[in-house]
């Protein structure tokens, strides 16, 4: 594990400014341009998944991002043989591997990294020995981020999508409670993460209200819990009326000063 940062990272994920341009086929908004604004506003880390259908992230936007950036590109991907090989050309800093289902919306779940335990770690190994950092995205359990730390993952990145439904009142009369218990889970397993050694991460449906109550974790030295936050949908939907650097600024004032 990396020395912890002084602030949390925030890692801006730009999937649905390229979802914009595929939309119609036009090549614009470009996506150079966006990550460089995303930068400018306060991103340590432009995070795109490239999916095995290609609905956003196309191959050659993860080449021309790598070509400008001045900071880490982290390419989620499937552990599918395709983009693994895609990535080990590419040698991306960072590597986030996820579940992916041609039909979803967007990624339901983390990683089932008992049941995929030796195809997941071959790829970890694989990605690692190339010079890409690897982080696994997982639910929130102290089981799963042991599977990871025998698999030599560098990171674990919390799926926080239950506990986000629960705080957006998604869940019904049963959300509060949801909300509560999933944020006991990611303290528990990012606590775990750090007597293991692996840096904790969080993202999947955070924004600017519900990311307050995740940044307040705290580790038992007392110092802030979650090292990195990869935050897309949200700031991309907040700069359609304000603006994508002043989206990405307020989203950075929110994991720095709750």
């Amino acid at each position: 594990m990396s020395a912890r940062p002084v602030t949390p990272r925030l890692g801006v994920n730009i999937d649905h400014i390229a979802t914009l341009r595929q939309l119609r086929g036009t090549p614009y908004p470009n996506l150079v341009e966006a990550a460089q604004v995303v930068v400018r506003a306060g991103a340590q880390q432009i995070t795109v998944h490239l999916r095995e259908d290609r609905r956003h992230i196309q191959d050659a936007d993860v080449q021309n991002l790598l070509k400008i950036l001045n900071v880490p590109l982290n390419l989620e991907m499937a552990v599918a043989p395709e983009i693994v090989k895609i990535a080990l050309k590419a040698k991306p800093a960072r590597a986030c591997l996820v579940p992916e289902k041609r039909n979803e919306v967007t990624t339901e779940g983390g990683l089932d990294v008992k049941r995929q335990f030796k195809k997941i770690a071959q790829v970890v190994q694989k990605l690692q020995k190339n010079g890409t950092s690897v982080s696994l995205f997982i639910e929130p359990s102290k089981d799963a981020v042991r599977l990871s730390h025998k698999m030599g993952a560098h990171a674990v990145e919390f799926h926080t999508g239950r506990y986000c439904m629960g705080a957006q009142r998604l869940l019904g009369k049963k959300s509060a409670a949801v909300a509560q218990r999933e944020l006991e889970r990611l303290q528990e397993a990012a606590e775990e993460a750090l007597e293991l050694g692996i840096e904790p991460h969080a993202g999947h449906g955070l924004d600017y209200e519900n990311v307050r109550n995740v940044v307040d974790l705290r580790a038992k030295d007392g110092k802030f819990l979650i090292f990195e936050y990869n935050i897309g949908h949200s700031i991309v939907c907040r700069a359609a009326l304000v603006g994508l650097e002043r989206a990405v600024r307020e989203m950075a004032s929110a994991i720095i000063a709750p």
